[in-house]
């Protein structure tokens, strides 16, 4: 009898149980699917397409370089160009003699510390710029005139200052990386919409309040790509530098002068593939993942992207 009244109440309200059961038959067929898009292995295999989708046009884009260069060994278009594997053969001998690491380390260790007295010179510097304008009237055009040197104009004029030292190789980093940052660090803040100060204003946030909470999280991308550039000047100062200068502590630039000197033309390239495997590295592995994170906090990127 309750199974009967059961039956009856769902005729009454227009309900088939057969319909019941095909809805949650339905529901459980959904469910599944959440869960198997939610399930450890989908999440896994999406990473790894995304990991994929990442190194493949580098990837791509170096075999394709390599294949031009064995193309043209092979077809004798230059008389000094030498084959790929004679380069990775002189990477070889240089980590096997012992020269291949300390040259690296020295040229690192270099341009970081020159690149944080920069950014601990220049951020600050632009900062000052956008507050004070007849000294950003002076100094504007001076430091967009030093940015736009030569870092071999530099060079001259450090060494006869301080002699062939390791305080001119930090010269030449510091001329080379504090004006675009500073001039970066100016034109972010330029670019920050002055509602967004007006609105900081009326809710206290004034002076140097709200230069950090409301100021520089809205410059910070600008801010992101200011050191990103400040890195890129100081790093291409610092190989010149190395390049021109005789210090104690030989770096890559070092290296390349050497096979300049000595005319071996692998050992140039081999020079100018640590150049840009470094340069490669930092933008890769320090600056891309800062500003896709930067960009996303603000909606302005895809998180997997």
């Amino acid at each position: 009898m309750p199974a009967t009244d059961t039956e009856d109440s769902r005729r009454t309200s227009g309900q088939d149980p057969r319909e019941t059961g095909n809805r949650a038959d339905g529901s459980d067929e959904v469910a599944s699917g959440l869960d198997a898009l939610e399930s450890p292995d989908s999440t896994t295999g999406a990473a790894s397409r995304r990991a994929l989708a990442k190194i493949a046009p580098p990837l791509a884009a170096l075999a394709l370089v390599l294949a031009l260069w064995q193309t043209a060994y092979a077809l004798d278009w230059s008389a000094t160009l030498p084959a790929p594997s004679a380069v990775r053969d002189e990477l070889t001998g240089a980590w096997s003699d012992g020269t291949l690491l300390p040259a690296l380390g020295h040229s690192l260790l270099r341009c970081l510390v020159g690149f944080a007295a920069s950014v601990a010179i220049g951020v600050p510097l632009g900062l000052v710029l956008t507050r004070l304008a007849p000294l950003r009237t002076v100094l504007g055009p001076i430091l967009s005139a030093v940015q736009s040197l030569p870092a071999a104009a530099l060079v001259p004029v450090a060494v006869i200052a301080l002699g062939n030292s390791e305080g001119a190789v930090y010269a030449v980093v510091l001329l080379g990386a504090v004006p675009s940052i500073a001039v970066g660090v100016t034109a972010a803040v330029d670019q920050v919409p002055p509602l967004l100060l007006r609105a900081g204003r009326s809710m206290g946030a004034s002076g140097l309040r709200g230069a950090v909470h409301v100021l520089v999280p809205a410059a910070l991308p600008g801010f992101v790509a200011a050191l990103r550039q400040g890195w890129t000047f100081g790093w291409r100062a610092l190989m010149t530098a190395e390049l021109i200068t005789a210090t104690p502590l030989p770096g890559i630039g070092r290296m390349l002068d050497a096979g300049r000197q000595g005319g071996e033309m692998s050992l140039v390239l081999a020079s100018v593939v640590l150049i840009l495997a470094v340069g490669v590295a930092v933008e890769s592995l320090l600056f891309s993942p800062v500003e896709r994170r930067v960009l996303h906090s603000r909606g302005l990127a895809a998180a997997g992207r």
